[in-house]
């Protein structure tokens, strides 16, 4: 009797066992990082290739899982019950139920779960032999639950969109940052570049306001001029208007022109990309490489110019702020003590709010800058030195033209305060 005992005691032992394995396969194929064990076949790694064969094939892993760990944890508690009943008649199955209920819980399920989370690939590359061999015994069943999925699939609908959205990506990202994958400046890269084809061209281009041009009848000397006071390397060129430009002039050939005594910039005006408000700055980055293009116009709805975009204001969005030797460096948005910011009128508001910590998503502004968003609250150009509360916000206008607010001190005010 004590051999029987022992015996049993054995088996109901290797049956947990094999149900930790399940269990532990199970939730290492269902979390482990494909594009990690990709990468790990690609370097060579057999063992790794056969464990991604294993995963790409997820509902025959999944059926040997759930058939094995089924059919071990049913076998183990109807040994466990007859056990029991032979040693204690009449609390045998209640015994038997509470003891393997735990067992099955903490050995084949909580505890090879844990540990399988851990490490989801090495446990999975692991397992892979010997749940290819369980794949094999455990066919037949597999595939009759395979005919019965493909009924049920037929009866009822599933989404198959299972594509990966722009907001999981960057969700990713933001893991693998937090987990210390990939540092701040790599993750703000990858950020940039996911949210690339989300920008139009009126999201980035310089206002016609603060366009720099000069006009195609201009004396050679009025454009040095221009080309000395500004530090650029390319200047457009208009026809009467700046409504109509017709071309762009790099440094370059003008100074060329210059070199030889030219008296007219008509010789080297180069032909200019034009483009429209709503044009994706991916589709404008495509035109301007395949026309060897580093200035684009932008034209409004009545064909008149609303605004440049340059290449540089294109990689920009990309790779954050390029500054040349020339270059004067502005911060659009100064940060003070005291919740307080000085803003430049340029100044996206957004970015304002963000500084701010201020909650914008109630606010209804067709704005996007400060000094528009300034004169769609007051619905009036300001003069210097107005002040006015709006939003949980003192705003104190420090400088401002008859067109423009060019400088404003934006304070966030405490509740009581307000």
């Amino acid at each position: 009797m004590e051999d029987n005992i022992l015996g049993i005691v054995v088996i109901l032992i290797l049956m947990l066992l094999i149900s930790a394995y399940f269990s532990a396969s199970e939730t290492a194929f269902t979390g482990l990082n494909r594009s990690r064990l990709k990468t790990m076949a690609n370097e060579g790694d057999k063992k790794a290739v056969r464990a991604l064969n294993m995963a790409e094939n997820y509902d025959r892993l999944l059926y040997t899982t759930l058939i094995g760990n089924n059919v071990v944890n049913i076998f183990a508690t109807s040994l466990a019950t007859t056990l029991f009943v032979s040693l204690f008649p009449q609390s045998g199955v209640l015994y038997s139920t509470v003891v393997m209920s735990a067992a099955i819980l903490l050995f084949g399920e909580i505890t090879p779960k844990s540990f399988a989370k851990q490490s989801p690939e090495d446990f999975a590359i692991f397992s892979t032999p010997l749940m290819r061999f369980f794949a094999i015994v455990f066919w037949p069943l597999n595939f009759l639950f395979s005919l019965w999925l493909k009924l049920m699939r037929k009866i009822f609908t599933f989404d198959d969109n299972i594509s990966t959205t722009e907001d999981e990506l960057i969700t990713i990202v933001d893991e693998a940052e937090a987990d210390g994958g990939i540092g701040p400046m790599e993750s703000e890269l990858i950020r940039s570049a996911i949210e690339f084809n989300d920008l139009d061209v009126e999201d980035i281009l310089t206002p016609r306001i603060d366009v720099v041009a000069v006009e195609e009848n201009d004396s050679i000397e009025k454009i040095e001029e221009v080309f000395v006071a500004n530090s650029f390397s390319r200047l457009p060129v208009y026809r009467q208007s700046i409504d109509f430009i017709i071309g762009v002039i790099h440094e370059k050939d003008f100074l060329a022109q210059k070199h030889y005594n030219e008296t007219s910039i008509k010789p080297i005006i180069k032909n200019i990309i034009y483009a429209s408000p709503t044009m994706k700055i991916s589709t404008l980055l495509r035109i301007l490489q395949k026309s060897k293009s580093h200035l684009a116009v932008v034209l409004d709805e009545f064909g008149g110019t609303e605004g440049i975009v340059t290449l540089e204001d294109i990689l920009e969005e990309l790779v954050g702020e390029i500054w040349d030797e020339h270059d004067e460096v502005i911060e659009p948005i100064v940060v003070k003590e005291d919740n307080t910011v000085i803003a430049a009128g340029s100044a996206n508001l957004e970015d304002m709010f963000d500084i701010l910590d201020v909650n914008s998503s109630h606010f209804d502004y067709d704005a996007v800058t400060v000094n528009g968003w300034i004169i769609e609250v007051l619905d009036k150009i300001p003069k210097s030195g107005e002040v006015f509360i709006a939003d949980g916000l003192k705003v104190t206008v420090l400088h401002a033209d008859e067109k423009v607010v060019q400088k404003a001190e934006i304070e966030l005010l405490e509740q009581e305060e307000e």
